[in-house]
């Protein structure tokens, strides 16, 4: 059983584009998408994440068109733009020197400051 973490500030938008780097979807499929390649240890809510796609598609990072979902339903599709694609590797670098950051100074012990 997977161990589920709370979304920090910040955390959502940069899933969300991640999410739609990996294919076009619509709004469920990517939620379904952040809990696949968070190994089911972010859920994202609906209530959340719509608010997050508008906002990404007014900042110019998402576009969309409307197409038929698996289940036979007319849903919006979001793929990311040129602009989402720089964002998301900026926030990508940006995340990962956090997270080295922080991995060493959790890891420091007494003694070794």
């Amino acid at each position: 059983m997977t161990t589920r973490a709370t979304l920090l500030p910040g955390t959502l938008d940069v899933l969300v584009l991640k999410a739609v780097s990996l294919g076009s979807l619509h709004g469920y499929g990517v939620l379904l998408r952040i809990e696949q390649i968070t190994g089911g240890a972010l859920l994202v809510e609906q209530g959340a994440l719509y608010p997050a796609l508008y906002r990404l598609e007014q900042q110019g990072l998402l576009a969309t068109r409307w197409g038929v979902s698996d289940n036979n339903r007319r849903a919006k599709f979001y793929r990311l733009t040129a602009a989402g694609r720089r964002r998301l590797r900026t926030q990508r670098e940006s995340w990962r020197r956090l997270s080295a950051a922080m991995a060493v100074a959790l890891d420091i012990r007494p003694g070794e400051v």
